[in-house]
């Protein structure tokens, strides 16, 4: 492994831009610290708070060059429900402010785009660089080609040195940092919105991603004391050294996020340890207890399964065309072996063989979504979706454009997501109640739509739990998703309970998804369907399988009605397979109507004939996911630990 050289300790002093915050005031004590104190906390968990943990403004080295001029402080009035001007003069507003977001600026070369572009042209010396410098100046779309230049450079580890300069990156990061932990500082209000200080850690051997957005829990007062950790040249254990170096010296919080695990190429949840030998019950308990929570669905693609992975599920391809094709550069080709390293349930099913044979799951992760804008804009919403980047925010034509990052072939547009949102379930909003819903797991993921999901797994739940204060009995008689459940040889129940968006389409089915260790110690998963719209009546169930809800998509119009499904959806759910001593885990799945993508809204919005095959790709049924609960065999009598006679 790696040690982490004396240039790189001082370039873990990285950071983000500067802006005017006239007007806003001072911060307060509550502002700059984690905010508990300052509002009163709901008993439990009361509602999921609703937010975007990765999002990329215009210092982000790739998203300056792709165009943005947005700033962090654009990127938060934008979250808190703002009107602002996105970067090509679009009014832009979310129709429903969110209630937290983590601004995840890369820490690698940090600003550097933006002071390249910046600089006089006869300082910039390095041939490369100036004629980056030089497309960048010429047009939005030569800028996009040098930015795509360099992803390709920095996945083959070209980029030139004058980018990489340690000393002079660690001067502007510093400066970076400590005017954008000011800015989130005062723009923190506990009960009302929460901003969070993080980055983008961005680890991509050969182009395959290996990338963590990191969260604090803390404000200025302690992560002012740090500064982002680089990615290039570095290791995964070395950004947990650097995260364990934070809370041993500050007393702050801080976790891990992956992210495009489907463009790892197998590597992210991989079986191995990091130097290719069996993996260490030492790295895997670290990796658990610096990621609780992976980004399941975003703008590149959904990671939850592939169809190859999961053939019996008919939901497993959303997300997956375009993206499974390679790495994020396309410099090497993705083939069915590395799938299984890719997906988040064939990970969470990788994770309970680990355990049985070290006894420490490495994967025992929740799920959350967010979107990795790279426009400042945090919008999920299909009909108000404004682009990865600003070179595809809302204009004629971009749904069938050949994407731009690294070569551009095989990749389109309508690949894209609109996003994704990370739901917290929280006594309030706050950076500590947030944050620690994460850490316990008690969160959830949704392709952009705000449905409400809640589950508890226990061995009494019963029907007539719903007839009373069933959230209290959930919490009092066993545990909400994330949870670990003991095994008491009876069969676990589940109270599930999934409501539409408000604003949104109607629910077609709940699933959930169970992976579990057979007696041979294979790993198998399967699919149930617990509640459906028209469980009685049209939708019985033939042959086992639960009838498609039907289609009001009006594809010309970008239309659809609620006039199919169900508003609200509740199940008891007791798991029919359920062996005693078996180690498994159960999330659930939410289901939408077919409604249209963003890719229809356009066509519509600028009167764009689009092949046959594309339009039915893009009536899409948008989903949730679940954190799971892990099912544990007991471990002896009393599920007391055993200990070993030393003799």
């Amino acid at each position: 492994m790696k040690r982490i050289t004396k240039s790189w300790v001082a370039l873990a002093v990285v950071a983000l831009a500067g802006c005017d915050l006239a007007g806003e005031g001072a911060p307060t004590e509550a502002q700059r610290g984690d905010g508990s104190d300052t509002i009163e906390l709901a008993e439990f968990p009361d509602r999921p708070y609703w937010g975007d943990t990765h999002l990329h403004t215009d210092i982000s080295v790739d998203a300056f060059g792709f165009g943005v001029r947005l700033g962090p402080e654009d990127a938060l009035k934008f979250a808190r429900g703002d009107k602002i001007t996105s970067t090509t003069g679009v009014e832009a507003q979310l129709d429903r402010p969110l209630d937290f977001l983590v601004i995840s600026d890369h820490s690698d070369a940090m600003g550097a785009t933006k002071r390249l572009y910046d600089a006089p042209r006869m300082l910039v010396r390095d041939p490369t660089l100036r004629r980056w410098y030089d497309m960048m100046h010429e047009s939005p779309e030569q800028s996009t080609r040098a930015v795509a230049e360099l992803i390709t450079a920095a996945a083959n580890d070209k980029i030139p040195a004058a980018l990489r300069d340690p000393e002079r990156q660690a001067k502007a990061t510093r400066e970076l940092w400590d005017d954008h932990l000011a800015i989130l500082d005062r723009y923190n209000r506990p009960g009302e919105f929460t901003a969070f200080a993080g980055f983008e850690w961005t680890l991509m051997p050969d182009g395959n991603n290996l990338h963590r957005v990191v969260m604090f829990r803390d404000g200025s007062a302690k992560t002012g004391q740090i500064v982002p950790f680089p990615g290039l040249d570095t290791e995964t254990e070395q950004l947990w050294d650097y995260m364990e170096a934070y809370e041993a010296n500050t007393g702050g919080r801080v976790l891990a996020i992956p992210h495009n695990s489907n463009l790892s190429n197998g590597l992210m949840f991989d079986l191995v340890g990091p130097d290719g030998g069996p993996m260490s019950a030492d790295y895997a308990r670290r990796r658990a207890r610096w990621e609780p929570v992976v980004e399941a669905t975003q703008i590149k693609g959904d990671s939850e399964t592939h169809p190859f992975l999961s053939p019996n599920d008919e939901f497993a391809a959303f997300g997956v065309a375009g993206w499974e094709l390679g790495n994020l550069p396309l410099t090497q080709e993705t083939t069915p072996d590395m799938y299984a390293g890719s997906y988040v349930r064939s990970a969470l099913m990788r994770g309970l063989t680990l355990e049985q044979r070290m006894g420490v799951n490495p994967y025992a992760f929740g799920l959350i979504g967010s979107t990795d804008s790279h426009t400042a804009l945090a919008s999920g919403d299909e009909d108000n979706f404004f682009g990865k980047h600003t070179g595809v925010e809302p204009r004629k034509g971009r749904a069938m454009e050949s994407q731009n990052l690294g070569t551009r072939q095989g990749r389109f547009g309508w690949h894209y997501l609109a996003g994704g949102y990370a739901a917290a379930w929280a006594r309030g909003n706050t950076r500590a109640e947030i944050f620690d819903a994460f850490m316990r797991r008690e969160v959830y993921a949704t392709t952009g739509p705000r449905m409400v999901l809640r589950l508890f797994a226990g061995h009494d739940f019963t029907d007539g739990d719903w007839g009373g204060d069933w959230v209290r009995a959930g919490y009092a008689r066993g545990v909400p998703m994330g949870g670990d459940l003991k095994d008491t040889g009876k069969p676990p129940v589940f109270l599930i309970s999934a409501l539409k968006d408000p604003e949104g389409a109607n629910l077609d089915r709940v699933q959930v998804i169970k992976g579990w260790v057979d007696a041979s110690g294979k790993a198998q998963e399967r699919i149930y369907d617990v509640a459906w719209s028209d469980m009685d009546g049209k939708r019985r169930r033939v042959g086992g399988k639960v009838p498609p809800v039907g289609d009001t998509v009006v594809r010309r119009e970008a239309t659809y009605t609620n006039s199919i499904g169900a508003a609200e959806l509740r199940a008891t759910w007791r798991d029919p397979d359920y062996r005693p001593g078996q180690r498994a885990f159960y999330y659930v799945r939410v289901i939408e109507i077919p409604t249209p993508s963003w890719v229809l809204f356009d066509s519509k919005r600028f009167g764009v004939d689009l092949p046959a095959e594309v339009v039915e790709a893009n009536v899409i049924q948008e989903r949730a996911y679940s954190s799971p609960v892990w099912l544990h065999p007991r471990r002896g009598p009393d599920d007391a630990p055993r200990i070993m006679d030393k003799g």
